[in-house]
C-alpha cells in the first residue's frame, strides 16, 4: 500500500510539474478554445526565422515600403461558433503582417497562411506550382480534395476568370494580382479547412499552379473580406459573420495576441461605429472618419476629403495588411502640420517617416484621435509613434498615400490597431473597438 501510495505521489507531482511547465511556456496557446493566438513573425515562438542583425525600426520600415503597393491594389478592387488558432506576424512572407495557422485536407496539412480583411478568397500554393516556395499544399494526399468546374456557382464569383464559353465540364481556372506587384494563376478547389478544432468541409479556394512576383503569400492567403467566396461566407453557420483580433506589438516576443471567430465570447461592452458598405469595392471594410484631433486641436479638413462616396470608392477602410495609417494627401498635410506646430522641431525623415525628432521631446508629443461615427479612438502613444534602432529618435508613424495611388482611400492600418480588440460584425454592419493589452 505504501510502494502504492509512493508511486501514485510520484506521478501527481511530474503531472504537476508538466502542468506547471505548460502553463508558463510561453510558446505553448493558452487557449481555451475561444480564440486563435496571435504571433509576431518574429519572436521566439514563430516559425519564421527573424532577418540576421536587422532592427525592428528598420523591419518596420521594410514592411512599410511595401504599403503603397497594397494602397494601389486596394483601390483597384472594384465590384465582384467562436473558435481560435495561432497566428503571427508576416513579415516574411513579404505581403500582411499576420498569418493563421490553418490545416487543410484530409489528413490536414498545415499552412500559414496570411490574414487579409481586404480580400474574398482563399488561396494556397499546390505542388508543383511555378514560382511558388518549397512549403506547398498536396492535393493527392487530400482524401477529400476536388477541383471544381465552370458549371458550379463558386466559380462565377472568382476575380479574373478564364472559362471557355462552352464546355462546363472545363476546370474553373482563375488569374489574380495581388498587392500591386505580384500575379497568380490558379484551380478554384475544395477540400476542408481547419481552425483550431473546427472544420469547415467542402471549402473552396484557389489552388495556386503558378506565381510571379515577391506579394503573393508563400503559404497562401485566408481572405476576411466580405465577398461570397470569404472565410466568413462559407463559414457563416458556424461563425454568423462576426470576428475580431487584437494584435500585438511588432515588438511582442511570444504568443499574445487572438482571432475570435464568431459572436460567443466577442467583449460585451465596447463602443461601435457602423461599417460602410461600397458598392464600388464591396470587399473592403468602411467607416466614417469625420474628423481628426490633434492634442486638444481639431485639425480643420474639408469634409469632402474625408466624405464617404459610394460611387466613386471614397472614404476610410479599416485593413489588417498594411503597415502604417495613410491618408490622402491634404488629410495627411494638415495632421502633420498641425504635429509639428504642437511639438515644434528640429525634423527629420527616416524611410516612410517624415516627422521625426528627438526622443527626449516624446513627453511633448501631442496624442491623436481618430473621430468616427459614434467613437472617438484616441491613439496610445505606442500607436502613433515608432522609434529608431538607435533609440535616439521617434518618429510619427503616419504617412500620405502614394501620390501615383488614384484612389481617395484613407486607410486606419494595423501598427495603429496594435493593442486594441477590433471586432467586425458583418451580420449588423458594426465595428467595435476596444483597449486590450495583446501583448
Amino acid at each position: 500500500m505504501m510502494k502504492y501510495l509512493k508511486l501514485t505521489t510520484f506521478f501527481f507531482f511530474f503531472a504537476s510539474f508538466i502542468s506547471r511547465n505548460r502553463a508558463f511556456d510561453p510558446c505553448v496557446s493558452q487557449s481555451d478554445g475561444s480564440d486563435l493566438s496571435v504571433i509576431p513573425i518574429y519572436s521566439k515562438c514563430s516559425p519564421f526565422k527573424p532577418p540576421k542583425a536587422d532592427s525592428m525600426v528598420n523591419t518596420v520600415i521594410n514592411m512599410a515600403s511595401k504599403d503603397p503597393q497594397r494602397l494601389k491594389y486596394l483601390s483597384s478592387l472594384a465590384a465582384q461558433k467562436t473558435t481560435s488558432a495561432p497566428i503571427a506576424s508576416g513579415q516574411q512572407l513579404h505581403i500582411g503582417n499576420y498569418v493563421v495557422r490553418a490545416k487543410i485536407g484530409t489528413p490536414g496539412q498545415l499552412l500559414f497562411m496570411v490574414l487579409d480583411t481586404s480580400n474574398d478568397a482563399a488561396w494556397a500554393p499546390c505542388s508543383g506550382c511555378t514560382g511558388c516556395s518549397s512549403t506547398t499544399f498536396s492535393p493527392n494526399l487530400s482524401s477529400t480534395f476536388g477541383p471544381l468546374d465552370c458549371s458550379v456557382a463558386q466559380c462565377t464569383q472568382v476575380r479574373g476568370l478564364s472559362c471557355p464559353t462552352t464546355g462546363a465540364a472545363s476546370p474553373c481556372l482563375f488569374n489574380q494580382s495581388y498587392g500591386g506587384d505580384s500575379s497568380f494563376s490558379a484551380t478554384l478547389a475544395q477540400d476542408s479547412l481547419r481552425l483550431a478544432t473546427d472544420i469547415i468541409p467542402n471549402f473552396a479556394f484557389g489552388c495556386i499552379n503558378a506565381a510571379s512576383g515577391s506579394s503573393v503569400p508563400p503559404q497562401g492567403l485566408l481572405g476576411l473580406g466580405r465577398g461570397p467566396l470569404s472565410l466568413l461566407s462559407q463559414s457563416n453557420s458556424l461563425y454568423s459573420g462576426v470576428f475580431s483580433y487584437c494584435l500585438p506589438s511588432f515588438k511582442s516576443y511570444y504568443f499574445s495576441g487572438s482571432l475570435k471567430l464568431g459572436p460567443l465570447g466577442q467583449p460585451k461592452n465596447i463602443r461601435t461605429t457602423p461599417l460602410l458598405l461600397n458598392p464600388h469595392r464591396p470587399s473592403l471594410y468602411y467607416v466614417n472618419l469625420t474628423g481628426v484631433t490633434v492634442g486638444r486641436v481639431h485639425v480643420p479638413i474639408a469634409p469632402e476629403l474625408l466624405a464617404f462616396n459610394p460611387n466613386t470608392g471614397a472614404g476610410t477602410i479599416i485593413d489588417s495588411g498594411t503597415v502604417i495609417t495613410r491618408f490622402v494627401q491634404p488629410v495627411y498635410e494638415a495632421i502633420r502640420d498641425e504635429y509639428r506646430k504642437q511639438l515644434k522641431g528640429p525634423f527629420s525623415t527616416l524611410g516612410a517617416f517624415d516627422t521625426c525628432f528627438e526622443e527626449s521631446n516624446e513627453e511633448l508629443a501631442p496624442a491623436i484621435t481618430l473621430h468616427l461615427t459614434g467613437l472617438d479612438l484616441k491613439l496610445p502613444m505606442e500607436n502613433s509613434l515608432i522609434h529608431s534602432s538607435a533609440g535616439t529618435r521617434a518618429c510619427l508613424a503616419m504617412a500620405a498615400a502614394p501620390s501615383n495611388v488614384n484612389s481617395v482611400l484613407n486607410v486606419i492600418a494595423n501598427l495603429q490597431q496594435q493593442n486594441l480588440r477590433i471586432l467586425f460584425d458583418v451580420a449588423n454592419s458594426r465595428l467595435g473597438i476596444a483597449r486590450e493589452l495583446c501583448n
